[in-house]
């Protein structure tokens, strides 16, 4: 299962592999390429969130909130200085589940639009 998933998505690893591998496995080739196409589109990749955070640490707080739809967290993290750093700092070491949950639900909203 998790080995035709890396076959289709080799950029995924750890949770979010295993998650889409469960994901996809039901789906036919037709269903597969769309799901492909739509869940790369809208994918976040981990390490871009994670860098975003880290230029929150040089004054651009609230900027990886904005890059994965959060408005309000982004706008607050920007006027208190991501929660004077603290929550910019918590951020950037949880960048992976931060990524994964947003990553999860584009990939539920992918699975709905395309079945």
């Amino acid at each position: 299962m998790i080995k035709h998933a890396l076959k289709h998505f080799p950029e995924l690893e750890g949770e979010e592999l295993q998650y889409i591998a469960r994901a996809i496995q039901d789906l036919n080739e037709e269903e597969l390429d769309l799901f492909k196409t739509i869940y790369r589109a809208r994918r976040k990749d981990p390490v871009i969130f994670m860098l975003l955070a880290l230029l929150g640490m040089v004054g651009a707080a609230g900027i990886h909130r904005l890059f994965v739809g959060q408005v309000g967290l982004g706008i607050l993290y920007f006027f208190t200085a991501g929660f004077c750093f603290i929550g910019t700092i918590v951020d950037a070491i949880n960048y992976r589940s931060f990524s994964f949950e947003y990553n999860r639900n584009i990939a539920q909203n992918t699975l709905k639009e395309i079945k």
